[in-house]
């Protein structure tokens, strides 16, 4: 009998690691387990363990046992299937490792899998024969009864008790024929049955959305017949349902509630795990560190610090360095960290010495003189100030990792470097592509059919905004769009009652674009690892995310791409090939002319230093020395941002600074009385409280983390501490609530000048040598249209000319001469860079293209196709030899056959029609002639072509008008007197989003005559309007000026209403008075004035010192044509409305 007390155990579940096929949160898990007073649960993903030990942490952590095991793909007569397995104890866990990492990394081309050899060489594991898609399964299907027999004696005879045949029932296609085999298998061979349910969702209302998911994994749709599908029985089945199913068999249950017994295996972290370094002469780490450490501080002091310190002692200064350095490697040696440093170190000076960009540091790690000498780092921690116990204390719980900056263009090959020195003890670190509000209707939106235009128009009514993203159900809460969707069209409604119950699973496996590990050789046994074999990568992967890898005792090394390094790298090759050398290393932190510059706030393609609000500070701020960047750096962020107009007031002496208690005036001079560092409130704290660096730095994270308990502890601590120091217990309190708001928002102050020291760099190179570094920068910006523009218009400012796309002229990337820049042809949409580059050899090689014709018969035709092509010609590339571009543009399949068939004929040496020696070139080619493009559909192909107008702008042709009209420009209008007033502007750019209270608003960047600028438009002139609001559409913006503030730069710009341009140039005018003069030709007058319409007109003409004023009878129709057709006449003086 079985007992009434007993629990089904449900050893087969499948978390959403199981990719686009489990449906179940761990955390949703644990809560059920815990709800339902579940004894054990056991994870059983299909191809992975990759959630291994969150699903042992989370589930343990509510009194449930944690079962781990995972389904494999084995090999076995040709047929692949997954085989259960599950590990007993720890050596169980350790073969399930090696086999989950083996399938990956030992199969280049086909399906993940191992063989049935290597499953026979395991210990300590329990094998079932699976579901519907195992071996077994798949081995019945194809009848291969012998085969089956065959496996399944071999398990039973390596693995005794520990192999077990599972029954499961969900009422599947070809379940039960599965199942009478399995039975006479485990009858005949004498093998215990067990109960089991394969399950993918927690409830059964989960089963339509499962369905989903399980299309978007099979790329299908969810009314196709032919796909994967399963019943409806995959959930979590309560007792009573789980005991009428298997009544028939109840030994198969009395093992299922038993199986938790077998197990005597918790899967726990682990402390850090670093691979041992070889060093010469039997040096320890420790000794080896300490060795590189004092070498490299010699080279800095002679090279670096006494030459910024010329004046000083140079035996008190090595005397200071020394104690520092003393007294960070006993920190590094005590807490075992030498071997990390050594790591970092190696592959940053292999970097360094193969001409590959590194970054001067980030992050906390700055702070460190050990990094500094070791070349880990370019910044002096001692001369900025910087504390080493930011980054690495005996206090701290996790271990800290140095974030490391490359050059984007050459990262590959440190992981290259890596792979060559740790061979298999390296590895990438999983990332998770989840179903997110968007991605999850995309992909349901595809499943069910709906249209592709439709999703996507649904999918945009979710603001974009990494930086606060909003969940499915928060973008419906606050976007009505949705429900008049919903109410529209039943499809819709299913599409987000669907998408809401899948937003947030895993969607697919991803590489973590920075994260390495560095562990021992035989990393894949130590933790299990995924190779994805479509992504060429160079290394695999942990199956364990970031959190996982690092509980599992992986140090992490962060080998970051900073494209900023790459265009800094760029523009001193570009100054090399024209004999200027500089070591960007060595240029002076204090040069006035740079400071000079940024005060202008006229940055853009300075990195950190170029956003709007950014140049609005450093107009205000003013800086003269390099500390007023990193502050800069530090509190341009939400929260601190409110604290630049203080520090800029009391820098240029407009207020006094505030420094809270005499004591702290040291501390706090620098930055004008406001904390600004995280390393200022670890000084506050040693100076008044007596703290210890490391104590210091606990506090620092308690206020940061604002968590109320250890905020007590710490406070409590800190008045103790200070009262000792004899200040006043009231006075203590009083400074310690003081800080705690500044210190919340506190930047880490390495990690600043870090930065500020790149943001320099490039204030440097843009200020000396402005043409080599915007060309640079712009060919490091090649797809990004808009920055493109961005640069194209500070080229504009700074009047170095822009040489527009030119066939004959341009190159493919970005060339710069004095005060000139050729614009790159890669720069244009669709135009690849290396085949405009082949095409660009030729005409170095043979002279420039003398005609179209020639064109066609001069490049080959692998680097011309259609898109690329169409590109140019909208470019304007071909103008020089072509310049009706429509006709052109309707030539281009005609030109490419041709162009093919020429090749062919001079690949085969044949001589015909398109032979070099024909006289008469047109016979090659010949235009078919199209009407010619008006100005503006010119203008609207090159904005589709390139991103923004170069030849002309679409406004200029109505500049005339707007004067009459009294139009301005945003900046006349910026610069006049007025509060309101008419500005023309086309829209470059649209980008909604939404408000804290979810109202929608857009950020519109516009371009007019004169400049580029950026309004906000809100939520109900965005309503009323926003099908019109499209790039290249222009309006007449009613602008008014914010009368609260002061200055021009500062002022606030409301948009009180927006008209699209046609709209308001072809409105009636009221009146209209034509001067004219004597020699007027008042019948073509009349001829242009016949049509009637609303205006009244009056004409004017003035003949021997007398004006003699005529009205029309009728009113008449006047608009932007009519006043087009008139204004020119030679006998026209003026037109006024």
């Amino acid at each position: 009998m079985l007992n009434g007390k007993n629990h089904f155990i449900n050893f087969k579940v499948h978390t959403h690691y199981s990719i686009c096929e489990g449906a179940i949160g761990i955390k949703d898990l644990a809560d059920f387990c815990k709800a339902n007073k579940i004894p054990a649960i056991g994870l059983s993903d299909s191809f992975n363990l990759c959630g291994a030990l969150e699903f042992s942490e989370t589930i343990s952590k509510v009194g449930t046992q944690p079962i781990i095991g995972t389904q494999i793909n084995f090999k076995y007569s040709e047929i692949i299937g997954k085989v259960p397995i599950f590990a007993k104890t720890n050596l169980g866990y350790n073969y399930l490792v090696k086999l989950s990492s083996k399938s990956f990394l030992q199969n280049n081309n086909e399906t993940p899998h191992c063989s049935i050899e290597d499953l026979l060489n395991c210990e300590d594991i329990i094998i079932l024969n699976g579901g519907s898609e195992s071996l077994f399964s798949n081995l019945i299907k194809k009848n291969k009864i012998k085969e089956l027999e065959n496996i399944a004696v071999q398990l039973k005879n390596t693995f005794s008790d520990s192999f077990y045949i599972e029954i499961q029932r969900h009422n599947d296609e070809g379940e039960r024929e599965i199942e009478n085999a399995l039975l006479n298998l485990s009858k005949k061979n004498n093998i215990p049955l067990i109960a089991s349910q394969e399950v993918f969702y927690i409830n059964q209302d989960m089963y339509e959305a499962h369905d989903a998911l399980l299309c978007i994994g099979e790329k299908t749709y969810v009314d196709e017949k032919n796909r994967k599908k399963y019943s409806k029985q995959h959930y979590l089945k309560n007792i009573n349902e789980i005991k009428k199913l298997y009544s028939d068999i109840p030994e198969a249950l009395e093992n299922n509630f038993n199986f938790p017994y077998r197990f005597n295996f918790k899967l726990k972290k682990s402390p850090p795990i670093l691979p041992s370094l070889k060093i010469s002469d039997n040096r320890t780490e420790d000794e080896e560190l300490s060795l590189q450490s004092k070498k490299g501080l010699k080279n800095r002091l002679e090279n670096f610090i006494f030459k910024k310190n010329n004046s000083k002692n140079k035996t008190e200064i090595q005397k200071k360095y020394d104690q520092r350095l003393t007294h960070e490697l006993n920190i590094i040696n005590k807490m075992n960290y030498a071997g990390y440093f050594l790591i970092v170190s190696d592959y940053i000076k292999w970097a360094k010495r193969n001409n590959i960009p590194v970054g001067p540091g980030r992050g906390s790690g700055a702070g460190s003189l050990v990094a500094y000498c070791l070349d880990i780092t370019d910044l002096d921690p001692i001369e900025f100030g910087l504390i080493f116990e930011r980054f690495l204390n005996p206090d701290r719980i996790s271990m800290p990792d140095f974030d490391i900056d490359f050059c984007e263009e050459k990262r590959d090959l440190v992981f290259q470097y890596l792979k060559s020195k740790y061979r298999n003890g390296v590895a990438h670190i999983v990332t998770f592509g989840k179903l997110k509000a968007r991605m999850a209707l995309r992909d349901i939106g595809r499943v069910l059919g709906l249209p592709y235009g439709h999703v996507d128009r649904i999918c945009k009514m979710i603001p974009f905004d990494p930086s606060r993203p909003l969940s499915l159900q928060e973008s419906i809460d606050r976007e009505p769009r949705f429900k008049i969707e919903e109410k529209n069209n039943p499809k819709v409604k299913k599409l987000i009652e669907l998408s809401l119950k899948l937003e947030g699973l895993n969607r697919n496996l991803a590489t973590h674009a920075a994260g390495v590990v560095i562990a021992g050789e035989k990393l894949s046994e130590q933790v299990p690892l995924y190779k994805d074999n479509d992504a060429e990568l160079l290394l695999p992967s942990t199956q364990f995310d970031m959190h996982s890898s690092e509980n599992a005792g992986l140090v992490k090394f962060d080998i970051l791409g900073l494209n900023t390094l790459t265009l800094i790298h760029k523009t001193i090759q570009i100054l090399k090939n024209k004999n200027i050398n500089i070591e960007i290393s060595k240029i002076p932190l204090d040069d006035k002319k740079i400071f000079e510059m940024l005060s202008t706030g006229e940055t853009t393609g300075l990195f950190q230093l170029e956003s709007s609000g950014v140049r609005s500070a450093l107009k205000q701020m003013k800086p003269n020395k390099f500390e007023d960047i990193i502050a800069l750096v530090a509190l341009y962020r939400p929260g601190p941002m409110n604290n630049i107009s203080i520090y800029n007031d009391c820098k240029n002496g407009l207020k006094k600074p505030d420094y809270i208690h005499p004591s702290l005036e040291k501390i706090l001079k620098p930055t004008y009385g406001i904390i600004i560092y995280q390393e200022q409130v670890m000084q506050i704290a040693q100076t008044l409280a007596g703290f210890t660096p490391g104590e210091a730095d606990i506090l620092r994270k308690a206020m940061g983390k604002k968590k109320r308990k250890e905020l007590e502890k710490q406070e409590e601590k800190f008045i103790k501490g200070a009262t000792n120091n004899g200040i006043k217990k009231d006075i203590a309190s009083f400074i310690f609530q003081k800080i705690k708001p500044f210190a919340e928002y506190g930047f880490n102050k390495s990690h600043a000048a870090a930065y500020a020291l790149i943001a320099y760099q490039t204030a440097y190179l843009k200020r000396y040598y402005p043409e080599d570094f915007i060309a640079a920068t712009m060919s490091t910006e090649l797809s990004n249209t808009d920055k493109l523009r961005e640069f194209v218009e500070e080229l504009k400012r700074l009047n170095i000319e822009i040489i527009r796309p030119d066939i004959n002229k341009c190159f493919a990337g970005f060339k710069s001469e004095k005060n000139l820049i050729y614009y790159a042809l890669s720069g244009i949409k669709s135009v690849g860079k290396e085949a405009i580059s082949n095409v660009i050899k030729e005409r170095d090689k043979n002279g420039p293209f003398k005609s179209i014709n020639d064109f066609v018969i001069r490049v080959n035709s692998k680097d011309i196709n259609k898109l690329q092509l169409e590109g140019l010609v909208k470019a304007g590339a071909f103008d020089a030899l072509e310049n009706d571009r429509h006709s052109l543009l309707n030539s281009i399949p005609k030109l490419i056959q041709t162009n093919k068939s020429f090749c062919e004929e001079k690949a085969s040496n044949q001589n015909s029609l398109f032979s070099n020696n024909s006289k008469d070139e047109n016979i090659l080619f010949r235009i078919d002639k199209a009407k010619s493009w008006t100005q503006n559909e010119k203008l609207l192909n090159e904005f589709q072509s390139i991103g923004f107008y170069m030849s002309d702008h679409p406004l200029k042709m109505f500049q005339d008008y707007f004067d009459k009209l009294n139009v301005f420009s945003f900046k006349d209008f910026m610069n006049s007197s007025k509060q309101s007033g008419y500005v023309a502007g086309t829209i470059m750019s649209i980008q909604e989003k939404k408000s804290i209270k979810g109202t929608p608003f857009a950020i519109i960047k516009f371009t007019d005559l004169k400049s580029e600028f950026e309004l906000f438009l809100f939520s109900d002139l965005l309503v009323l309007n926003r099908e019109k609001l499209k790039g290249a559409n222009s309006f007449i913006l009613t602008l008014l000026k914010d009368t609260s503030s002061n200055t021009n730069s500062s002022r606030r710009i409301n948009i009180k209403d927006i008209k699209p341009l046609d709209s308001f140039i072809q409105k009636p005018y009221g009146n209209v008075i034509i001067e004219i003069n004597g020699k007027s030709n008042l019948e073509e007058l009349q001829g242009l004035l016949k049509e009637n319409g609303e205006t009244k007109i009056q004409i004017r003409v003035k003949r021997n010192s007398k004006i003699y004023i005529f009205s029309l009878k009728n009113p008449r129709k006047f608009s932007f044509n009519t006043f087009n057709n008139i204004k020119n006449k030679e006998y026209v003086k003026k037109i006024s409305f």
